[in-house]
């Protein structure tokens, strides 16, 4: 078991990391909040070369039965990344995905047993 100094835990805590992209952003009173992201599936025509879409944003899912992939972007770039992206020769189509768009806050306006009775 390695034990540590507790200057040493913080001093690790607090510094940048080096290869991590900076998702962070400073708002109001210190706090972070995450930065906007957009996702986007790319329908390819060559799942190998796919791979390549990484330096573009974060690669989430390739899908090689049916050659798409699904990556996320930020948000406020997300438009000149699809210029750069339609210029590849093997992307085919590029949709927006809607999810962040979708209603995911519920409320229970009827109890719904009475539909369901015996």
């Amino acid at each position: 078991m390695i034990r540590y100094q507790k200057a040493d835990v913080e001093a690790a805590a607090n510094a940048p990391a080096a290869n991590q992209p900076d998702l962070l952003l400073e708002g109001k009173g210190g706090e972070g909040m995450f930065a906007e992201r957009t996702g986007y599936i790319i329908w390819v025509s060559d799942v190998k070369a796919a791979r390549n879409l990484e330096k573009y944003g974060s690669v989430h899912y390739i899908s090689k039965r049916l050659q798409y992939v699904v990556m996320y972007m930020d948000a406020e770039r997300a438009e000149d990344t699809v210029k750069n992206i339609r210029r590849l020769s093997y992307v085919r189509k590029i949709e927006r995905s809607f999810r962040n768009e979708i209603k995911t806050e519920y409320t229970k306006a009827q109890d719904k047993t009475n539909f369901y009775g015996m």
